[in-house]
């Protein structure tokens, strides 16, 4: 009798767990509080958390990471991670994506475009840096990628370039777009003065239904001859936004928008967090990864506003500074924190609308930088 209890104790997930185990619970519940009590992407870090949970229940004695052999099938998580690894959620989130997204401020103020791909020069800087820290060129332009607040993005380029380091990737890319409402406000404080955070701009002007359904169509060619590599990113996020602005396929946007983008979302999510084992996730590569992403977002929020700044010396009608900071991908949050930072200087600023030009504009940016990185480095 007593040989079977033990023998049964041993086959507990009890025997086979470890520190590090531990330390990974402790990353989940970090994220669940930042989610839930703070109310940060909650759509986003509960599902990683709860799959970074699975994941450290020592996968050995669960099976739930084993892949299939034989006529013995695989474990649940291996499955849900296949779509991962073979990049099949990142577009189909952009299809949702494209299909939430109004593009028509972009097309009434063409000029936020430059805004929208100067953010994105925290992408390249930080592959420099991350080569720097002794990544190889694939990790770093993985790594950099995070510098685009674009989540789908990053996964995608890690998926294909870093496997081994996709978890870490993923939770600091999120972890980071979670704390734009800190990182935001402090960058754009620091480099504008009050009299430019109270610079109103002309109403955008309106975009013809023409304009709307022509842009996905005319962004998916262009895009596709001059990066190739780009186009299952920006191919579906514009596919999606097709579909918004036809007008008559509204059962089919509704199914994109929310019955898709939900459910991949939450595949991706679980997927993400079920990569951050213990065994992978605790090493001192870890700290680098988070590290050049704090740096990348800092770069491209710089950097968006900046260029703003320098646009104002030839420009007759200013442009709020402010919104060269929402040229990162986090839409719509990057729009709105600029949209409260100008409001508390002028309560009757609104600048939204003007924000989410270059909010949008860095979706596609993101997008095209990393095909830039994938036709060139593989």
């Amino acid at each position: 009798m007593l040989n079977s209890v033990l023998q049964y104790l041993g086959s507990t997930a009890f025997a086979h767990f470890t520190v590090g185990n531990l330390i990974m619970f402790a990353v989940a519940g970090a994220l669940l509080y930042i989610a839930i009590v703070k109310e940060a992407e909650p759509l986003l870090l509960i599902p990683i958390a709860f799959g970074i949970i699975l994941a450290n229940i020592p996968p050995d004695v669960t099976g739930i990471l084993n892949p299939p052999s034989g006529h013995t099938p695989g474990g649940l998580l291996w499955y849900i991670q296949q779509g991962l690894y073979w990049g099949v959620y990142p577009p189909l989130i952009f299809f949702g994506i494209g299909a939430l997204t109004d593009f028509s401020f972009m097309l009434s103020s063409p000029i936020t475009i430059f805004l929208g791909a100067a953010a994105q020069v925290g992408i390249f800087v930080t592959f420099w840096v991350a080569k720097l820290f002794g990544f190889t060129m694939k990790q770093a332009a993985s790594i950099a990628i995070i510098g685009g607040a674009d989540g789908p993005t990053s996964i995608y380029t890690a998926s294909r370039f870093a496997p081994e380091l996709l978890s870490m990737i993923a939770v600091a890319a999120y972890s980071y777009i979670a704390l734009i409402p800190v990182l935001q406000p402090m960058v754009s404080k620091i480099l504008t003065t009050r009299e430019e955070r109270k610079i109103r701009m002309k109403p955008p002007r309106p975009v013809s239904k023409l304009e709307r359904v022509l842009f996905p169509i005319i962004t998916t060619i262009a895009v596709a001859m001059l990066v190739p590599k780009a186009l299952p990113l920006v191919g579906m996020l514009m596919f999606g936004n097709l579909l918004r602005e036809a007008g008559v396929v509204k059962r089919l946007v509704e199914a994109a928008s929310r019955y898709i983008l939900d459910t991949v979302t939450i595949l991706l999510m679980v997927a993400v967090g079920s990569t951050a084992r213990a065994d992978v996730f605790l090493r001192p590569s870890s700290l680098k990864i988070f590290g050049l992403g704090a740096f990348a977002f800092v770069v491209a929020l710089s950097s968006g506003i900046l260029f703003a700044k320098l646009m104002n010396l030839f420009l007759k009608d200013k442009v709020n500074p402010l919104i060269g900071a929402a040229g990162v991908s986090a839409v719509p949050d990057s729009a709105r924190v600029a949209q409260r930072i100008a409001m508390e200087v002028d309560p009757s600023n609104h600048i939204l609308m003007h924000a989410m030009g270059p909010n949008v504009a860095g979706v596609i940016g993101s997008a095209v930088a990393a095909g830039v990185f994938l036709s060139i480095i593989s």
